[in-house]
């Protein structure tokens, strides 16, 4: 009998019986602490999920297919989880593979556990969720004006920016993860995925009320972050009817009201209500309560059915090569006259890579570490700092375009005039040579809306093998 099997066959008819999720990671591929992880196995969690990524890294990683994290790290981190979850034969859920979750990334995971298995010896069945939208689709939907923008940082989708997408994903809820699971399944690996989905789906299986359920798979997909300090470390959260606890599993992290409150409102703009693909949960009537030091106990949010189910779908189309410039000045007089430097070197540097007349075919843009480089700033320091950084940014249509800019820029940057400079030596320092990097291609989010659907189910096909036979 499978994982999922025996789990629902130990809760069948059983009134009252608390369920431990386990929470194993904050994101996978980044380290999984050994020790937290393994007091969670000793605490016999019903099952394990971990997150496995988001588009807090920008697009590139959607854009390219490629693994935000390093091979060998991401390799480690799934090995644990999977041998914790095989040795103690309990359900395995992961979201978000890869980071970005297309078809790319799925497949390097599920590459990376098919290799796990073979050298480990395991023997387990596994379904794997597809989140990559039909783009016909996507195009029938925005024709009917069932697809919206997203917080008012992109405009309306086009068929255009359809078809140029490198990637385009929807993050699936928690019906793909049921699905996946009633196919009678060990481990469960999604492509992109909502957060709250890979832990909610089991409770809502067992019939645990949702609103809990969802607050719950909300705090515990980032792992020990609700605590004081936060962390990775593994947490498990109790389920007892309608509330949870929380416990951290790394003895140093305590779970407080006041922290665990914070964390509901983590990556939200509104704070009261959290969208999922099937409903709204509600956390302004949730109440918090120490239980001790360590756990808190969570109860009172609630949950709404959407009336129509909906869709965030997320792309990422190439925008050119892209080529950096890195330099640091200390010269107070260069300092002071940056707002002039910076536009007059990039009127030189213009003149220099393109004839005369001709439109410039890339871009230039400077940031300004320790004035502006993170915060446009509406006015300046009152007194300017001792070291700026600064770092050029050139995106053009080829790594030589954008190289051979960033180069010139180099050059006329060190040795540019301007009033009041004592030596023509050198304007800027370089921290190594030579200071310009090729970055390869650079991407941008052109699809960042929710997409309304009849039905979510066709939108995430499963698959299913038998790993290890």
């Amino acid at each position: 009998m499978s994982a999922i099997g025996k789990l629902l066959d130990q809760f069948k008819g059983v009134s009252k019986q608390a369920l431990r999720a386990m929470g194993g990671s904050g994101q996978l591929g980044y380290g999984v602490p050994a020790d937290a992880f393994a007091e969670g196995l000793r605490r016999k969690p019903h099952y394990i999920g971990c997150d496995m990524g988001s588009i807090d890294p920008g697009p590139a990683y959607l854009g390219s297919g490629e693994l935000a994290t390093a091979a060998e790290t991401t390799k480690r981190d799934l090995k644990r989880v999977l041998l914790g979850a095989r040795g103690a034969d309990i359900p395995l859920l992961i979201g978000s593979a890869g980071c970005a979750g297309a078809s790319q990334h799925l497949n390097a995971t599920l590459a990376l556990v098919r290799e796990i298995a073979k050298e480990e010896g395991l023997r387990f069945r596994l379904a794997s969720i597809r989140a990559d939208m039909p783009r016909d689709f996507v195009k029938k939907q925005r024709a009917a004006g069932k697809i919206t923008p997203l917080g008012g940082i992109i405009g309306e989708l086009t068929d255009e920016e359809i078809d140029a997408s490198s990637n385009l994903v929807g993050q699936m809820g928690t019906e793909a993860f049921v699905r996946a699971l009633e196919k009678d399944v060990d481990v469960v690996i999604a492509g992109r995925a909502c957060d709250t989905a890979i832990f909610a789906a089991i409770p809502s299986m067992l019939g645990f009320p949702l609103g809990p359920v969802m607050h719950m798979s909300k705090i515990i997909e980032c792992a020990s972050i609700c605590c004081v300090p936060g962390g990775r470390d593994a947490i498990i959260a109790e389920l007892e009817g309608a509330s949870f606890v929380l416990e951290s599993m790394n003895p140093q992290r305590r779970a407080t009201p006041m922290s665990v409150a914070a964390h509901s409102l983590y990556e939200q703009s509104d704070p009261v209500r959290v969208a999922e693909p099937e409903g709204v949960l509600f956390v302004d009537s949730a109440d918090y309560q120490a239980v001790d030091d360590r756990r808190c106990r969570v109860s009172g949010a609630r949950w709404e059915n959407a009336r129509k189910p909906s869709v965030k779908i997320e792309g990422a189309r190439r925008v050119g090569e892209r080529a950096i410039m890195v330099c640091g000045s200390a010269d107070p007089r260069f300092i002071a006259n940056l707002d002039s430097i910076l536009p007059q070197v990039q009127e030189v540097v213009r003149g220099l890579v393109c004839e005369p007349g001709e439109v410039p075919d890339y871009s230039l843009l400077f940031r300004r570490y320790g004035l502006d480089g993170v915060y446009p700033w509406p006015t300046p320091p009152a007194v300017n700092p001792r070291e700026v950084f600064i770092m050029a940014e050139i995106i053009a249509p080829t790594e030589g375009r954008a190289m051979a800019v960033a180069k010139t820029t180099k050059q006329f940057l060190l040795h540019h005039g301007f009033p009041g400079r004592l030596s023509t030596g050198g304007n800027i320092a370089f921290p190594f040579t030579p200071p310009e990097i090729s970055c390869g291609s650079a991407y941008r989010f052109n699809a960042y809306h929710v997409m309304e659907v009849d039905d979510l189910a066709p939108l995430f096909p499963i698959e299913v093998e038998e790993v290890g036979s």
